[in-house]
């Protein structure tokens, strides 16, 4: 990987996973994406250009005027926001990556990026460590696109030689860019309205488990993933896990440093999705492949997410 091309680079994983990049790569060599106006935390440090990921031609454009090799896609519409509108969910999912695949075989680039989801999974998947191999009859249409993109890169592989990668993320919890849209984003909403001593009414039930990951495992995942060589690959898409956590694992972290944070529960349409998704993840593969290993759990977490929410509200 020597010029890298983001699209979402504004989303809750592209954002950070720009500033990762660039830390690793050098600024010069990243080049951040999306339709939606940059923080400036992330137009300040990388060079940014405006893209819709439906524009193929667009893309097209920016891959070679700008002699990218890699690309790492990440524009998406989530669960909770995809099942308001499917069919711009479809639309922009399935779309999207087609056109990143289709520059990279035209182009023959390095490799394609993207991410994978637990939505992938649906209710007759195994609950407790969830095998990469495994029946996949997704609930919602971002899961369906999900599902979709994994056949999709898994083709392009087979047919064309080009190299896509994936990974099933679980939640993501994030210090630094607030939820978009996400079924587990009540994950954030905790620790955002625990610092501002706010009640919370959550959209989970309180003993519903499921997969989760902070954001600093989430961008070295995927960068793990990308910067290892082909041939240690025995698969296109693998799962990653780091902890699995209710409502209550997290508001009971929160609680030793905000005894008084008050949380009530009142489930809505995202519990029936929880409820389809796994509680833990088997990445026997990943670790057995690219040595994943998480770095981060609850404790750790909790710690870091207020040292830095904090500082971000100060």
């Amino acid at each position: 990987m020597k010029k890298i091309l983001i699209t979402g680079a504004c989303g809750q994983i592209g954002s950070e996973l720009a500033i990762y990049l660039a830390k690793q790569f050098g600024e010069e060599n990243i080049l951040a994406t999306d339709i939606k106006k940059p923080a400036s935390s992330l137009k300040n440090i990388i060079p940014f250009r405006y893209l819709d990921v439906l524009d193929r031609h667009g893309l097209h454009s920016l891959i070679v005027e700008n002699d990218i090799d890699t690309i790492f896609h990440m524009a998406a519409i989530l669960s909770a926001t995809g099942e308001q509108n499917p069919q711009w969910a479809y639309q922009v999912n399935m779309q999207g990556l087609i056109n990143a695949m289709e520059v990279a075989r035209v182009q023959h680039l390095e490799k394609v990026i993207t991410p994978s989801s637990i939505a992938a999974f649906g209710p007759d998947a195994p609950k407790e460590r969830t095998p990469d191999n495994t029946l996949l009859n997704p609930t919602t249409m971002y899961g369906v696109t999900k599902v979709a993109g994994e056949k999709l890169i898994q083709y392009y592989h087979f047919k064309y030689g080009v190299d896509g990668r994936s990974l099933r993320y679980p939640g993501i919890i994030s210090s630094e860019t607030l939820p978009g849209g996400g079924t587990t984003d009540f994950a954030v909403d905790l620790y955002l309205r625990a610092i501002k001593n706010e009640a919370y009414s959550c959209y989970i039930a309180e003993e519903t488990v499921l997969p989760f990951m902070y954001m600093p495992d989430a961008t070295k995942a995927i960068v793990d993933l990308a910067s290892v060589d082909n041939q240690r690959l025995s698969r296109r898409v693998y799962n990653v896990h780091a902890m699995s956590l209710s409502p209550r694992h997290i508001v009971d972290s929160l609680l030793k440093c905000y005894p008084d944070f008050k949380v009530t529960y009142q489930p809505d349409f995202r519990q029936q999705i929880a409820e389809s998704w796994p509680s833990s993840l088997d990445d026997t593969a990943a670790k057995e492949d690219w040595n994943w290993q998480p770095d981060f759990g609850l404790e750790d977490m909790t710690k870091d997410m207020l040292s830095k929410l904090k500082a971000n509200c100060a």
